[in-house]
């Protein structure tokens, strides 16, 4: 398979770089005085991620048939190997959907340009502070033939991109706030309108790109080696370093910081792993000997929706865009606001009036082909995929837990399920849990090491990945409900 081919010598180039310049260390060929006037980027960082040890994360190298498969149609298509591909493969059904949905989005036939596309990719990730998406795409841009002009600030791209800061940055911050105008406003400006084919694969290409912004924050996503804050050129400090090791990219040895969680009793994470455990059994439990009425149900919801305008972490301080990403946007200190604060009300999104499933999921996929399909595809592998496993324990129905987290979520954004008692989120989800999703949904930028290892202690770290998955779908499913419904009013 030639794109296999091409993405190992891809992988193993680094190889290559060794045997040009050896060391004494390990028995190179050259002479350590030889000067070669050639000077080699050392990664920064611990590898693909600041949170999740090197040594935990699949090695190129070492994958089976399936993922290596994954690695090179990814290679072929981005013409990288990138840190969140590496750090998505804990889950390769997860990761084999979303970079279809990605390669269709960027580079498939579609209403948008190629370079509009990357272009509206860097306006989302700016809104975030995303730094890491921005360098990538800025990359992707220019080269698609976009013009540099653009990349000097928003006020320099056309007028028709623009316009979209609006609805980009309501979309990312309170999505709760879109209405028809906003659409109306974009689709009848003149010689800069859009169609509304243009404004779905516009809408999916934000929504797509605020919740990776999450999820490359909810992981600790180290910069990629050829971007800004992703090397150096200074040699390592460590005194029995070997230059082998920085060209074959084994540069992290015993550099990963101790994890706060293992300095927790491991008796008392154990005791916590237990105690939820014991929590979903008594749930079950109860709701097989009775369901509570309708009217409890929606008060629980209130509840809930109220309650988690509460939560945030003692860390949760702003934090100012670097000139470098906030010229990709406009009005820099609009950030997100509790749903309800401020005696602000908005009327409670009911998925039984508007869902995905009978709404959305028709409406793209009519005005964007395909598109429709493949997004429903990957809500359903990150809402569905589980191992039957929690931290320690095995043969675990964890359909009562995954449904929480994401219910929680949308509880946040508003949008209320009838059917699902709201009560649970309390039982299931802890504060420090709490304060993890919310911060990674709503203001990602602020997420912290602290946050990560806070949480689910003596759960392996690709559960916590798991967890992203699941925060990002149901992020990009609620802007998605709120961003179609305004078109589906615009068009009645």
């Amino acid at each position: 398979m030639r794109l296999a081919a091409a993405a190992n010598e891809a992988y193993t180039a680094p190889l290559a770089v060794s045997g040009l310049l050896g060391c004494k260390q390990c028995g190179g060929g050259r002479d350590q005085d030889e000067e070669l006037g050639i000077r080699i980027p050392r990664p920064l960082g611990q590898g693909p991620s600041r949170f999740i040890p090197e040594k935990e994360i699949l090695q190129v190298g070492s994958e089976d048939a399936q993922m290596h498969a994954l690695f090179a149609d990814s290679f072929a298509a981005l013409g990288r190997l990138d840190n969140i591909t590496l750090v998505m493969v804990f889950h390769p059904q997860y990761l084999e959907s979303f970079l279809k949905t990605q390669h269709y989005l960027l580079q498939m036939d579609g209403p948008l340009p190629l370079h509009y596309r990357h272009y509206i990719g860097i306006m989302a990730a700016a809104r975030h502070q995303c730094s890491y998406l921005v360098n990538l795409h800025v990359n992707d841009f220019l080269h698609v033939g976009g013009d540099p002009k653009w990349l000097n600030g928003l006020e320099n791209a056309p007028q028709k991109l623009q316009n979209l800061g609006e609805l980009n940055k309501v979309l990312a911050h309170r999505p709760w706030l879109i209405t028809k105008e906003h659409i109306e406003g974009l689709l009848k400006a003149e010689e800069h309108s859009w169609s509304l084919a243009e404004l779905v694969h516009a809408v999916v290409l934000l929504t797509h790109y605020h919740s990776l912004a999450s999820f490359t924050f909810g992981c600790g996503i180290s910069p990629e080696i050829h971007c800004d804050g992703g090397h150096t050129f200074r040699p390592p400090s460590v005194s029995n370093y070997c230059i082998c090791d920085i060209t074959n990219g084994n540069h992290s040895v015993d550099e990963m910081p101790v994890n706060s969680a293992e300095n927790v009793s491991v008796s008392d994470s154990f005791f916590e792993v237990e105690a939820l455990m014991e929590k979903m059994r008594q749930l079950q439990e109860c709701r097989d000997e009775e369901e509570a009425s309708q009217e409890e149900m929606a008060s629980r919801f209130e509840i809930e929706k109220r309650e988690s305008m509460f939560v945030f972490s003692s860390d949760d301080e702003e934090v100012t865009p670097a000139r470098a990403v906030s010229r990709h946007f406009e009005d820099t200190s609009y950030g997100y606001k509790d749903f309800s604060r401020h005696g602000m009300h908005v009327p409670t999104f009911r998925v039984q009036d508007y869902c995905w499933e009978d709404h959305g999921y028709s409406l793209v996929n009519r005005l964007y082909p395909d598109v429709g399909q493949l997004i429903d595809e990957k809500f359903h592998i990150a809402y569905n995929l589980t191992y039957n496993t929690m931290a320690m324990h095995k043969d675990v129905d964890t359909s009562m837990l995954r449904r929480a987290i994401w219910n929680y979520i949308h509880c946040m954004f508003g949008i209320r399920y009838d059917d699902y008692d709201y009560g649970e989120i309390n039982q299931l989800l802890d504060r420090s849990f709490k304060i993890y999703i919310k911060t990674v949904v709503c203001t990602p930028e602020k997420v912290t090491k602290r946050m990560y290892d806070s949480f689910w202690r003596q759960f392996k770290h690709s559960e916590k990945v798991h967890v992203n998955l699941l925060l990002i779908e149901a992020r990009m499913q609620a802007e998605l409900l709120y961003a179609l419904r305004a078109i589906t009013r615009y068009m009645t």
